[in-house]
């Protein structure tokens, strides 16, 4: 069907398709001061529109929205059609709170009880 199609239709069906995309996504990569959606994710990497990144390389942040999920060093793998495909090297979640320095002995009274 879409060898019918003038190529203008074409470009302008693709330029929806990926505008849709963008808009869908929840997750988003950021590189220093930029940020990019992440169309697909796996544990082994994501993908983003080859048009707006980069070549990114080395140590990026993800997020779900306004939640920080990931800590990641990355390199760029490939680009296949219009997205271009990153893989881990190391992807660590990142901690609401501080690490302890000090090992937390298990049996810590919870609560005490007035003297009778």
């Amino acid at each position: 069907m879409s060898s019918f199609l003038p190529q203008s239709v074409r470009d302008e069906l693709a330029a929806a398709q990926r505008m849709d995309r963008r808009r869908r996504a929840t997750r988003v990569v950021h590189v220093g001061d930029e940020a990019f959606a992440i169309l697909q994710m796996t544990d082994r990497g994501f993908s983003v529109d080859a048009e707006d990144a980069p070549r990114l390389r080395g140590l990026i942040d993800i997020y779900d929205g306004p939640r920080h999920l990931y800590q990641a060093l990355i390199v760029a793998s490939e680009q296949v059609g219009d997205l271009m495909h990153y893989e881990f090297k190391r992807n660590t979640p990142a901690e609401t709170r501080a690490a302890l320095d000090f090992e937390m002995p298990g049996d810590n009274a919870v609560g005490l009880l007035p003297p009778a």
